[in-house]
């Protein structure tokens, strides 16, 4: 019997993994061809260098989602808590280091360039939204010469004439209304930063990424106390959620340079910069599992008690 259920534990997380991973890279892609469509002048990418940025970007919330959803099955279905997340730990960190692996290999494919896209003739008018107060860019010579003559509508002023020695002018994108909320921006570049994380880690070797990765994915299972936090389910997964996107926003936080440079002065060479966070991982992870099993001991001799 409790073969059986680690078996479907592990055939659960396998899919969700996999279902999640395929998702996310499909949406992301089809996010970087429109920014790829829209960019002036047209930058040379393929189908595969999107499709591994895109890899690179799922890989991490594919990994996160992919825990906190293995963990609310397994403790519905009452596995014991200790092998669940040694299976979930096991499961997690391969999958990761099995997909880098195939992306730093999949990066040593020489690209194709592939040409632009032609969205309009001499005359084309470019802006960064589509109110009424933005500042526009009208390309006298279309977009064969993005580079050369110019008229620029600034709103209140005049029309400005810049001829093609102005040509370290950033040009703004073709307008495409963004209404996403700040929330899921800010989510978005919290994913973006620590699928890059993965990808440093892993170019470095084995090792780093081992430490790194290893010691994220085993706090990550240390909160697997939240799932028995109450009785239903659904609002035991809606508040590992909510944890696991403040796990997001610490990891750019702790990686930001300035943090990592004051973190390398207060160490005073006592363990190199790079082990720093994943010695406090490990730590954290660690006090949250004590406070688990403590938790879990006082439920148990309350309702002996009983």
């Amino acid at each position: 019997m409790i073969v059986k259920k680690f078996a479907k534990l592990i055939l659960f997380f396998c899919l969700v993994f996999i279902i999640a991973f395929l998702l996310l890279t499909c949406l992301k892609f089809l996010s970087l061809w429109v920014e790829w469509a829209k960019s002036m002048p047209p930058k040379p990418e393929t189908a595969l260098t999107m499709i591994i940025a895109a890899a690179h970007w799922a890989l991490s919330l594919s990994l996160f989602s992919s825990i906190a959803v293995s963990l609310n099955y397994a403790v519905r279905r009452k596995c014991l808590a200790l092998f669940s997340i040694i299976c979930v730990m096991t499961l997690s960190f391969v999958f990761s280091f099995g997909i880098s692996f195939v992306l730093f290999h999949l990066n040593s494919v020489p690209p194709a360039h592939s040409p632009g896209i032609q969205m309009g003739d001499k005359g084309i008018i470019l802006s960064n939204s589509l109110g009424k107060n933005e500042t526009a860019v009208i390309l006298l010579n279309g977009i064969a010469d993005p580079l050369g003559p110019r008229v620029v509508a600034i709103p209140g002023q005049p029309l400005t004439y810049q001829g093609s020695s102005n040509a370290n002018i950033n040009i703004p994108p073709v307008p495409f209304r963004d209404d996403t909320p700040w929330f899921l921006k800010n989510l978005s570049i919290d994913i973006r930063l620590n699928s890059e994380m993965f990808r440093l880690k892993f170019a470095n070797g084995f090792f780093p990424f081992l430490f790194y990765a290893g010691s994220l994915i085993f706090m990550l299972c240390s909160l697997a106390y939240i799932f028995r936090s109450s009785s239903w389910p659904l609002a035991n997964l809606f508040l590992a959620s909510l944890a696991f996107c403040g796990v997001f926003s610490l990891l750019t936080f702790l990686n930001s340079p300035e943090i990592q440079e004051t973190i390398g002065s207060f160490l005073s060479n006592i363990i190199p910069v790079s082990l720093a966070l994943p010695f406090s991982f490990l730590i954290f992870g660690g006090l949250l599992n004590v406070y688990s099993l403590l938790s879990f001991a006082a439920k148990r001799r309350s309702d002996d008690d009983n």
